[in-house]
């Protein structure tokens, strides 16, 4: 099959009619991008606070909204998760700081760590979240230290002593 000869003319024409069809394309790109990116991020900031809380080990991902309803932990209420009126006391801490108690609703999810430092984590993340949900709550919650992140944690094993990070070996009596 012979190939047919194209003359640089009509390249040109070519290019150029690709290249305003290309620059059309992308520009509607772009203008649907900063569309739904506005949109997006109002939509956003006003329906979903985000915060991440770290106690010892235990990692918690806080999600919470602006709306009555249940807040779930690994997808059981946080009322089944932490057991007990003290447990109550002290996830709702940040809540009742910001005086915010019952308005929001929300989805944890934990991981790592025991009881005790999987609530620690669930405040840090509560108090994160609304630290960004509104500026004038940051320093409440700081106040209270609620956004501190409590960096104590289990001590390493040391190698040469009794199996434990201090204990030393007995030593001989004589």
């Amino acid at each position: 099959m012979p190939r047919k000869k194209v003359t640089t003319t009509e390249v040109l024409n070519k290019t150029e009619v690709q290249k305003e069809t290309a620059a059309a394309e992308i520009q509607n790109e772009t203008e649907g991008r900063k569309e739904t990116k506005t949109a997006g991020k109002t939509a956003a900031k006003s329906e979903i606070l985000m915060g991440v809380g770290r106690r010892k080990t235990a990692v918690a991902r806080v999600w919470l909204k602006r709306e009555k309803g249940p807040i779930l932990v690994n997808d059981k209420p946080i009322e089944e998760y932490f057991s007990g009126g003290v447990a109550e006391k002290i996830y709702e801490e940040p809540l009742r700081v910001v005086n915010r108690i019952g308005q929001f609703s929300g989805t944890i999810k934990l991981g790592g760590g025991g009881p005790s430092a999987q609530l620690g984590a669930v405040v840090h993340g509560f108090a994160r979240a609304l630290a960004s949900y509104d500026a004038s709550f940051r320093e409440i919650l700081a106040k209270k230290k609620l956004l501190t992140r409590d960096p104590r944690m289990k001590e390493r094993r040391k190698y040469g002593h009794a199996g434990k990070a201090r204990k030393k070996k007995q030593s001989p009596k004589r």
